[in-house]
Protein backbone atom coordinates (compact mmCIF):
# COMPACT_ATOMS: atom_id res chain seq x y z
CA UNK A 1 0.00 0.00 0.00
CA UNK A 2 1.21 3.52 -0.87
CA UNK A 3 2.01 5.51 2.05
CA UNK A 4 -0.48 9.11 2.43
CA UNK A 5 1.51 11.93 0.94
CA UNK A 6 1.74 13.93 4.28
CA UNK A 7 4.50 16.29 5.53
CA UNK A 8 4.36 14.68 8.89
CA UNK A 9 5.61 11.57 9.68
CA UNK A 10 3.89 8.67 12.02
CA UNK A 11 4.93 10.64 15.37
CA UNK A 12 3.81 13.63 13.99
CA UNK A 13 7.38 14.95 12.88
CA UNK A 14 7.83 17.16 9.80
CA UNK A 15 9.42 15.14 6.93
CA UNK A 16 9.71 15.40 3.21
CA UNK A 17 6.96 13.41 1.28
CA UNK A 18 8.95 10.19 -0.42
CA UNK A 19 7.78 11.11 -3.94
CA UNK A 20 10.03 8.23 -5.47
CA UNK A 21 7.43 6.51 -6.71
CA UNK A 22 5.45 8.56 -8.61
CA UNK A 23 5.89 9.03 -12.20
CA UNK A 24 7.68 12.16 -13.84
CA UNK A 25 5.23 13.81 -16.13
CA UNK A 26 5.39 17.17 -17.53
CA UNK A 27 3.92 19.70 -14.75
CA UNK A 28 3.03 23.29 -15.39
CA UNK A 29 1.86 25.60 -12.91
CA UNK A 30 0.94 29.34 -13.22
CA UNK A 31 0.35 31.92 -10.39
CA UNK A 32 -0.22 35.45 -10.65
CA UNK A 33 0.40 38.47 -8.20
CA UNK A 34 0.32 42.45 -8.22
CA UNK A 35 1.75 45.34 -6.68
CA UNK A 36 -0.36 48.01 -6.28
CA UNK A 37 0.95 51.40 -5.93
CA UNK A 38 0.56 55.54 -6.98
CA UNK A 39 -0.16 56.42 -10.30
CA UNK A 40 2.80 58.55 -10.35
CA UNK A 41 5.37 55.22 -9.59
CA UNK A 42 3.38 53.39 -12.00
CA UNK A 43 4.28 56.14 -14.64
CA UNK A 44 7.81 55.95 -13.26
CA UNK A 45 8.03 52.52 -14.04
CA UNK A 46 6.53 52.90 -17.95
CA UNK A 47 9.07 56.10 -18.38
CA UNK A 48 11.92 53.58 -17.24
CA UNK A 49 12.81 56.56 -14.54
CA UNK A 50 12.82 54.51 -11.33
CA UNK A 51 16.04 55.48 -9.94
CA UNK A 52 17.31 51.91 -9.16
CA UNK A 53 17.20 51.11 -13.09
CA UNK A 54 15.03 48.95 -15.03
CA UNK A 55 11.76 47.74 -12.92
CA UNK A 56 10.68 44.73 -15.34
CA UNK A 57 13.91 43.40 -16.24
CA UNK A 58 15.12 43.19 -12.64
CA UNK A 59 11.71 41.54 -11.69
CA UNK A 60 11.84 39.36 -14.11
CA UNK A 61 15.15 38.06 -13.19
CA UNK A 62 14.07 38.02 -9.67
CA UNK A 63 11.10 35.37 -11.03
CA UNK A 64 13.67 32.90 -12.48
CA UNK A 65 15.58 33.26 -9.49
CA UNK A 66 12.61 32.68 -6.62
CA UNK A 67 11.42 29.88 -9.07
CA UNK A 68 14.83 28.14 -8.89
CA UNK A 69 15.83 28.59 -5.30
CA UNK A 70 12.00 27.37 -3.97
CA UNK A 71 13.39 24.55 -2.33
CA UNK A 72 15.74 26.47 -0.30
CA UNK A 73 12.69 28.78 0.36
CA UNK A 74 9.98 26.87 1.85
CA UNK A 75 10.40 23.87 4.00
CA UNK A 76 10.04 20.49 2.79
CA UNK A 77 9.61 21.25 -0.67
CA UNK A 78 11.63 19.24 -2.90
CA UNK A 79 13.83 20.77 -5.39
CA UNK A 80 13.18 20.34 -9.13
CA UNK A 81 14.87 20.29 -12.16
CA UNK A 82 12.88 23.37 -13.74
CA UNK A 83 12.77 23.49 -17.64
CA UNK A 84 11.18 27.04 -17.73
CA UNK A 85 9.74 30.08 -16.58
CA UNK A 86 7.98 32.09 -18.39
CA UNK A 87 7.00 35.84 -16.70
CA UNK A 88 4.79 38.36 -17.89
CA UNK A 89 4.07 41.87 -16.25
CA UNK A 90 1.17 43.88 -16.89
CA UNK A 91 0.86 47.37 -15.79
CA UNK A 92 -2.72 48.39 -15.08
CA UNK A 93 -4.17 51.86 -14.60
CA UNK A 94 -7.25 50.95 -12.31
CA UNK A 95 -6.07 50.46 -9.72
CA UNK A 96 -2.34 51.60 -10.56
CA UNK A 97 -0.55 48.09 -10.60
CA UNK A 98 2.06 46.05 -11.80
CA UNK A 99 0.45 42.60 -12.63
CA UNK A 100 2.64 39.71 -12.54
CA UNK A 101 2.08 36.32 -13.68
CA UNK A 102 4.74 33.16 -13.90
CA UNK A 103 4.51 29.95 -15.66
CA UNK A 104 6.67 26.93 -14.65
CA UNK A 105 7.43 23.68 -16.36
CA UNK A 106 9.49 20.54 -15.08
CA UNK A 107 9.39 17.38 -16.03
CA UNK A 108 9.18 15.50 -12.16
CA UNK A 109 7.53 13.59 -9.78
CA UNK A 110 5.64 16.62 -8.03
CA UNK A 111 4.26 19.41 -9.07
CA UNK A 112 5.54 23.25 -9.52
CA UNK A 113 2.75 25.47 -7.88
CA UNK A 114 5.36 26.29 -5.20
CA UNK A 115 7.33 27.17 -7.86
CA UNK A 116 5.16 29.55 -9.98
CA UNK A 117 3.97 31.18 -6.36
CA UNK A 118 7.34 31.87 -5.60
CA UNK A 119 8.62 33.25 -8.69
CA UNK A 120 5.26 35.60 -8.67
CA UNK A 121 6.32 36.75 -5.04
CA UNK A 122 9.96 37.48 -5.61
CA UNK A 123 9.19 39.74 -8.80
CA UNK A 124 6.84 41.40 -7.14
CA UNK A 125 9.13 42.21 -3.59
CA UNK A 126 11.86 43.13 -6.49
CA UNK A 127 9.45 45.86 -7.65
CA UNK A 128 8.40 46.56 -4.58
CA UNK A 129 11.87 47.31 -3.50
CA UNK A 130 13.07 49.38 -6.66
CA UNK A 131 10.42 51.67 -6.26
CA UNK A 132 10.21 52.32 -2.18
CA UNK A 133 11.63 55.15 -2.20
CA UNK A 134 9.17 56.83 -4.29
CA UNK A 135 6.39 55.29 -2.55
CA UNK A 136 6.44 53.28 0.35
CA UNK A 137 2.28 52.78 0.47
CA UNK A 138 2.82 49.93 -2.34
CA UNK A 139 0.91 46.92 -1.24
CA UNK A 140 1.69 43.06 -2.37
CA UNK A 141 -1.53 41.16 -3.10
CA UNK A 142 -3.74 38.89 -4.89
CA UNK A 143 -1.12 36.36 -5.06
CA UNK A 144 -2.71 33.02 -5.73
CA UNK A 145 -2.24 29.82 -8.42
CA UNK A 146 -4.29 30.21 -11.43
CA UNK A 147 -3.85 26.71 -13.42
CA UNK A 148 -2.03 23.99 -12.86
CA UNK A 149 -1.26 20.35 -15.03
CA UNK A 150 0.05 17.29 -14.57
CA UNK A 151 0.40 14.74 -11.78
CA UNK A 152 -1.56 12.50 -10.47
CA UNK A 153 -4.12 14.99 -8.88
CA UNK A 154 -4.94 16.19 -12.65
CA UNK A 155 -5.32 19.54 -14.00
CA UNK A 156 -6.76 22.75 -11.72
CA UNK A 157 -7.92 26.37 -12.52
CA UNK A 158 -8.62 28.59 -10.08
CA UNK A 159 -12.56 29.72 -10.72
CA UNK A 160 -12.70 32.90 -12.92
CA UNK A 161 -9.36 32.76 -14.26
CA UNK A 162 -8.83 32.77 -17.51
Amino acid sequence: MTEPLTHLDQAGRPRMVDVSEKTETLRVATARGEVRMRPETLALIRAGQVAKGDVLASAQLAAIQGAKRTSELVPLCHPIPISGVDVEFHLRDEPPAVEVRATVRAVARTGVEMEALCAVVSACLCVYDMCKAADRDMVITDVWLEHKAGGRSGEYRRPGSE
